[in-house]
């Protein structure tokens, strides 16, 4: 990651992480394996890897995965819930400083985390790690803020709640940007509908799993959970609201 900042910005919400951050969809693992020849013979190294949801991806699919993350409590998290599979091993590493070995790499899996770091010193990082042919594959879940009264809303109690929330949301790369930053190497990229459907109590912990949301301590912090209780009761269907992404990968070498 970037700097100390965007490293431990996370610490102390390790645990709504782990119990309400999405995974991705199988789609994204079969469009590897269909159009790019990804198999489970493929030595993953999951860079930014935070509590292991992309981690579990490859593993679930029988690959071997070396998560990187410079974070001690979200690899902590990582440790206790995929220790015990012999395919999986944590680091302490940096995206411009994994540790890992020369061309050992067959892909490089980067998920959230890819727009806290420094785009030049991780794709040489990368080129260093990887073996010729292997790719690096880069998507996010990137939040809907539109197009339903809850997703707006949500918006809405964000930009009014949140303590950082302009600086630091949404900041993704576009599909221009991804194929520079790819150059002669890129492959190519897909978009697929994801979403989760959550209670209140997991809604409540989906936000408070945000770097920007206020803590208890805070004292925007009950405005904003009383904000989003209001919401949640004049959107909740069935007791549950759709929380709606659209998951980006993005493909190719590193030459």
């Amino acid at each position: 990651m970037t700097d100390f900042n965007s490293t431990e910005r996370f610490s102390d919400r390790v645990a709504d992480y782990v119990r309400y951050r999405p995974d991705y969809p199988p789609a994204l693992l079969d469009w590897l394996r269909r159009e790019h020849g990804v198999d489970a013979s493929w030595r993953v190294a999951d860079i930014g890897a935070g509590t292991g949801i992309s981690s579990k991806m490859f593993l679930d699919a029988g690959h071997a995965v070396v998560a990187v993350e410079p974070n001690a409590p979200m690899r902590a998290a990582a440790e206790a819930w995929l220790g015990d599979n012999p395919r999986f091993r944590i680091v302490d590493g940096r995206a411009d400083a994994t540790g890992l070995d020369d061309a050992g790499t067959d892909l490089v899996s980067v998920a959230q985390a890819f727009h806290w770091f420094e785009p030049q010193a991780t794709r040489r990082e990368f080129a260093r790690i990887l073996r010729p042919g292997g790719l690096a594959a880069i998507y996010w879940n990137s939040r809907r803020l539109s197009g339903t009264a809850f997703l707006e809303g949500y918006e809405a109690l964000l930009q009014r709640y949140g303590t950082d929330y302009t600086s630091v949301a949404e900041r993704y790369a576009d599909e221009p940007r991804m194929r520079s930053w790819f150059g002669a190497g890129w492959r190519g990229t897909a978009e697929f509908e994801h979403g989760q459907r959550l209670d209140f109590e997991a809604l409540r912990g989906r936000l408070m799993s945000s770097s920007y949301a206020p803590k208890s301590d805070h004292p925007q912090h009950a405005p904003m959970l009383q904000a989003l209780r209001e919401l949640f009761d004049a959107c909740a269907v069935d007791g549950r609201v759709s929380f709606d992404y659209d998951t980006r990968v993005y493909l190719g070498e590193l030459r």
